[in-house]
């Protein structure tokens, strides 16, 4: 009977008073291991898979071992998993290597001259500027003024009827009567007039490369004459 009151008070003792209770150094109680702060992991690396594999093979009951074929599987997943990893690093340094190659063969572009969409321009040392005229249904006729950067015109020319292309115009940096103008910001304004409707054509500008760089996402960009940045994808012809 005394044994088994013994038995019946050990079984009553309270679960909090007993982790409440001190507890000898280097141990720690059930409710101290349920408040730790769960670390959420949901990566698996190459070395996480091998030791859960190897604690497979420690602990398989030698009764009702795991069969061969679990085992090939297993290291067949083990294998495509370190595969794809090294795939994926030497993909990683080869768009590294390949955006370096990339700057490298856009720097040959620094002082070649492209075609840029847009009428503004800068005008430089007199230097003539040229222009790319898009008539995709022709024209009948065509009229180009030069504006200022303060919105007066500078230069006027007419011309007469014009086949479906691109139509190539150059501005020598004249005024009509011969007078070269400043340096400075200018812009072109186009008038065609094609099947019985005034229209405004878009105009491409002839302008030179000044740098290259790229952006957060590897996009080419290319900065012209005047300050003026684009893409790569954007410019249309590329010169001498």
């Amino acid at each position: 009977m005394a044994t088994t009151a013994l038995y019946t008070n050990a079984a009553s003792i309270n679960p909090k008073s007993a982790a409440a209770s001190k507890m000898p150094a280097g141990i720690k109680s059930y409710e101290q291991e349920l408040a730790k702060p769960k670390v959420n992991n949901t990566t698996a690396n190459q070395q996480d898979f091998l030791k859960l594999f190897t604690t497979q093979l420690q602990n398989q009951n030698p009764l009702d071992p795991t069969k061969n074929e679990a085992f090939v599987a297993q290291l067949a997943q083990f294998s495509q998993l370190e595969a794809t990893t090294n795939m994926a690093t030497q993909l990683t340094a080869l768009t590294a290597s390949l955006q370096g190659d990339r700057m490298m063969s856009g720097a040959a572009l620094i002082g070649k001259s492209v075609v840029v969409p847009g009428n503004a321009f800068e005008l430089k040392a007199g230097q003539p500027v040229q222009a790319s005229i898009d008539l995709p249904n022709g024209a009948q006729g065509l009229q180009i003024d030069v504006l200022n950067g303060s919105g007066q015109p500078v230069y006027q020319q007419i011309l007469g009827p014009q086949q479906a292309g691109s139509l190539q115009f150059s501005w020598e940096g004249q005024d009509i009567n011969g007078q070269s103008q400043p340096d400075g910001a200018y812009r072109f304004r186009v008038t065609a007039v094609a099947q019985g409707k005034n229209l405004s054509p878009t105009v491409s500008t002839l302008s030179t490369i000044r740098s290259i760089s790229q952006d957060a996402s590897g996009e080419m960009l290319v900065q012209v004459q005047g300050g003026q940045t684009l893409k790569l994808a954007d410019v249309k012809r590329i010169g001498g």
